[in-house]
């Protein structure tokens, strides 16, 4: 017999003990007498036995694994930002001694996708989920929260009646609209512009009203063609910018973008265009991207601590699995205004 292939009852045969003596010694149980102990963990060391996890589960014990789900229909590999929260999440769970099974859904629209999500769930495989990249709504995480499963989604909120077994993860996008106009208004814009994020995530509409909000607070009159279709990927900002001055139309003198990625993309589109930044138009991004400080120009934007976000969901997540509890868990993550070269004083 192959080392690694022993099973349980090859071990109390070997040990010249019952099954449920080799049980109570992987257990740790304390009414095992020490001679008993360690002539069983003698074989144990001998054949290199692991127990088999399927089995522990179906006994009720934990699995000590996190599912994580990226819902992405492109590549993700160089993206700086996704990457970092991916990690985030597998350096946070291997601190409390979790392991992460990874999986990227490429459309949650599937029928063969969801149901093979859903059977990782069903199988034990996992104690419980994240998803990022999901709508403010997915259907199938709404059926397996409906169902008891233990979630956390980044970029959403509790519904109107909280679910203890769901963990809601946004940022506080009002307050970065609010800081984003504010100082642009105070640099002298009152033409400014948005490029909208993906409006089915929650932080799309989010990120609009807020902008409409800080508009209106600051007194300054919400122009539609200067509010832009786009998502949170770097080719909407590029077409957005694209389609916008292909009008020939009177410009914004200032931007903001969904996000910094987004940002990006529009000043690609501007250079292209043969306009530069912040000498024809400023520039605002909201996430502080890895590769912001060392763009050209430097990218003004609105920092928010993701890696810090994922970690309190993180340790959240493995909480509630340890330590079940009626009360809903919503957790939002300030924002803060990064002052750099992407916008001008008028």
């Amino acid at each position: 017999m192959k080392k690694g292939d022993i099973k349980s009852i090859e071990i109390a045969r070997l040990a010249g003990v019952s099954r449920s003596t080799v049980s109570r010694v992987i257990n740790n149980y304390a009414n095992v007498p020490a001679e008993t102990r360690e002539k069983v963990m003698n074989v144990i060391r001998e054949y290199n036995y692991v127990p088999n996890v399927s089995a522990q589960v179906l006994a009720g014990k934990k699995a000590r694994t996190l599912g994580l789900f990226l819902i992405a229909p492109g590549h993700v590999s160089g993206d700086i930002l996704t990457n970092m929260l991916m990690v985030s999440v597998i350096e946070n769970a291997s601190a409390h001694g979790y392991y992460v099974l990874t999986h990227i859904i490429r459309d949650a629209g599937d029928t063969d996708t969801v149901k093979s999500v859903r059977e990782i769930f069903y199988q034990r495989r996992i104690d419980g989920g994240i998803f990022i990249g999901a709508d403010n709504r997915e259907p199938f995480i709404e059926e397996l929260i409906a169902e008891g499963f233990i979630v956390g989604v980044v970029d959403q909120e509790q519904p109107d009646e909280p679910q203890p077994n769901r963990i809601a993860v946004r940022f506080d996008n009002e307050s970065g609209m609010k800081q984003a106009v504010s100082y642009l208004a105070g640099l002298g814009h009152t033409r400014i512009g948005v490029i909208n994020g993906d409006m089915k995530r929650l932080s799309g509409p989010a990120k609009y009203e807020g902008f409409l909000k800080a508009m209106q607070a600051c007194g300054l009159q919400v122009n539609p063609d200067w509010v832009l279709d786009g998502s949170f990927h770097e080719d909407s900002g590029y077409e957005a910018i694209q389609a916008f001055l292909g009008k020939k139309a009177e410009r914004p003198t200032a931007i903001i973008a969904a996000n910094d990625s987004v940002a990006f993309g529009a000043i690609r589109a501007l250079r292209e265009l043969g306009l530069t930044v912040p000498e024809d138009i400023s520039v605002v991004g909201f996430d502080d991207h890895a590769l912001s400080e060392r763009h050209h120009p430097a990218l003004t934007t609105v920092r928010v601590d993701f890696g810090g976000m994922l970690a309190q969901l993180t340790s959240a997540l493995i909480g509630k699995i340890e330590q079940p509890g009626e009360e809903a868990e919503q957790i939002t993550q300030d924002c803060t205004l990064v002052v750099r070269e992407s916008c001008r004083r008028l």
